[in-house]
Parts: structure tokens; sequence; C-alpha cells
């Protein structure tokens, strides 16, 4: 089992150290199907996306594929829909079953609706001239899987697949008077790990670390592009537990740390206090950033039985734009 951890701590290490001398090649601003980097569960957002040790659940899989380890019986599943700026919705949704002491596993998708705002044009003699919406679209399909390697080391890797298509570019050729008609679409694999380490100083604290959207570089035509790759470490602790407060309740207090392809460090800073398993109220804050910063949110969860029905929701602030509201329904069985 500990040549399995070392060979875990390996593989993160050389992710860690190979992609950034990838980037060295490329400035920031430069990758592309930035729907990866939404925020798709409401849970986290009300925590300022300061989710990737307090993510325990199927939304974990967005986040830190190692968190779905916590479904340890029977399974977890979701949907989320977000109201994004400039007239996006984003909508996810996931399930993921555990298969006792072989792990748990996992599937999910997301799909973003881009509206109908979006006018194509062409160029004529007479100046501009509007040729209808565009079709734009983007679809990402992901299968998971993470363990407990031991009662205080877990382990989580996932496969992806993501998909976009821009609508489609009338081209001249050679031959006059003959168009052809070129689909701007893109698809590939992503992948991503994650782990979760107890180190046993209190009993909910956790550390760890992760990276998302590793993979190689997507291509229209002649412009390639990467992915949105991103390098995250974080931890979580109950301050209750820290203060020897035991009980029903719980302040969850997270913080990630976040290393972007495309932009400068980034923090998350989160908070969630949980009253009797049952309602939970939600804080956080997005430090450099440039549209988005507080948000503030909430849920309740009725248990029936072997069953218990989640409702989430959040509220995030977005400068220049109209404020995001995400609403997220789960169940546990």
């Amino acid at each position: 089992m500990k040549r399995i951890i070392s060979y875990a701590a390996i593989v993160m290490l050389a992710l860690v150290f190979a992609a950034p001398a990838q980037a060295i090649i490329k400035k920031t601003a430069q990758t592309g199907l930035q729907f990866l980097k939404a925020d798709m569960s409401a849970r986290s957002a009300g925590m300022g996306g300061a989710f990737v040790m307090a993510g325990n659940d199927a939304t974990a899989m967005f986040y830190n594929p190692a968190g779905i380890a916590y479904v340890q019986s029977g399974g977890d599943a979701f949907a989320t829909m977000t109201q994004w700026i400039a007239g996006i919705t984003y909508n996810a949704a996931g399930l993921v079953y555990s298969l006792g002491q072989l792990g748990t596993v996992g599937v999910n998708v997301i799909s973003a609706d881009y509206g109908d705002d979006i006018i194509g044009t062409e160029v004529t003699a007479d100046g501009y001239k509007e040729t209808g919406s565009l079709d734009v679209s983007a679809l990402s399909v992901g299968a998971v899987y993470a363990r407990r390697l031991t009662d205080k080391f877990i382990l989580g890797g996932q496969v992806r697949y993501a998909y976009q298509h821009l609508g489609s570019s009338t081209i001249p050729t050679a031959t006059a008077g003959v168009n052809e008609e070129i689909e701007n679409k893109v698809t590939g694999l992503a992948y991503e790990i994650g782990t979760i380490f107890y180190p046993g100083l209190f009993n909910s604290l956790r550390l760890g670390m992760g990276v998302k959207n590793f993979s190689p570089q997507f291509k229209y035509q002649d412009e390639a592009f990467q992915l949105p790759l991103t390098f995250v470490m974080g931890f979580a602790v109950d301050v209750f537990d820290v203060l020897g407060m035991g009980g029903s309740n719980s302040l969850l207090v997270a913080l990630d740390a976040i290393h972007p392809r495309d932009y400068t460090e980034r923090i998350h800073l989160g908070a969630e206090f949980l009253f009797l398993d049952m309602v939970a109220l939600r804080g956080g804050y997005k430090f450099n950033y440039d549209i988005e910063s507080f948000s503030l949110g909430g849920g309740v969860k009725l248990a029936l039985g072997g069953f218990a029905l989640k409702v989430d929701a959040a509220y995030s602030i977005i400068e220049d734009f109209d404020n995001v509201m995400r609403f997220t329904v789960g169940a546990s069985f």
C-alpha cells in the first residue's frame, strides 16, 4: 500500500512540474473551452469555490475526483443549473456509486447553452449582412474513479471528453464563385487527478492537491490552444472540531490556492455552517478575479428513511454583469 501511495505522489509531482514547463511556451490567457472552469455546484459556489477539500458528494467530481470516495455506500446524484452572464446557462448532472472496498465510480455531464443572441454576419459590398443565429454549443462527459488507499489517504482520477462547436464559416475557394463551409468544432480528452490526506492533527483536517484539464493541444483549423489547465492545493477543517465542540453542528472552513494556466495565482476562501445536518449557511470570497468576488448560499437536507433529498442555492456577485444564481438538487440513496 505504501508503494501505491508513493507511485501516486510521483505521478502528481510529475504533472505539477511538467505542465508549467509546457506553459512557458505560451503566455497566460491562451486557453479555450472556458466552460470547464465554471462552478457546477451551488454548494461550492456559495463557499466561494473553496471546494477542493470540502467536496464530499457527487459534486466533488468537478473539483477533486478523490472527493467521491466519501460516498462509501449506496449512491449520490445531483443536477445543477447556473444562470451565467450574458445569457449563458450551464447545466450539469452527475451520479456516483460506491463499490465498497473496490472504491467509488461516477459519471457526469456538462452542457453549455449560449442562447440565441449570437448573430452571424458576412461581408458584402454594402457592408455587413446578418446571416442568422450561430449554432454554438459545448459539452463535456466525465468518468471518475476514487478509492481510499489507507484510512488517511484518498486518490481519485477522471477522464473527461470535451466538445465545443462555434458555428460554421464560409470561406472562398480558389474557384471563382465557389465557397467552402467549414465547421468550427473541436473534440478531445482531458485528464484530472486529485488527492486527500488526513495528517491526524485534528479529526476533520484534510489537505490535498489536484490537477484539472491536463490534455494535449486542441485545434480548430490553424490555431492550436490549450485547455484551462489548473493546479490547486487546499485544506478544510471543522472549527468546532478544533475547539473541541463536537456535536451535531459543524463550521467548515476551506481554502484553495490555485495556479491556473491563463491567469496569475488565485485564492478561494469559504465557510459552511451546518445545523443538525439539515440546514446549511455558506459564504465565500474569490481573490484576484476580474469580475467575481463575494458569494452567499444555503441549503436544506431532508432524510427520508434510507433516502435523503438535498436542495442548494448560491448567489454570486458579478461586476459589470447581472449577478449569478445557481441551483442544485441532489439525492443520496
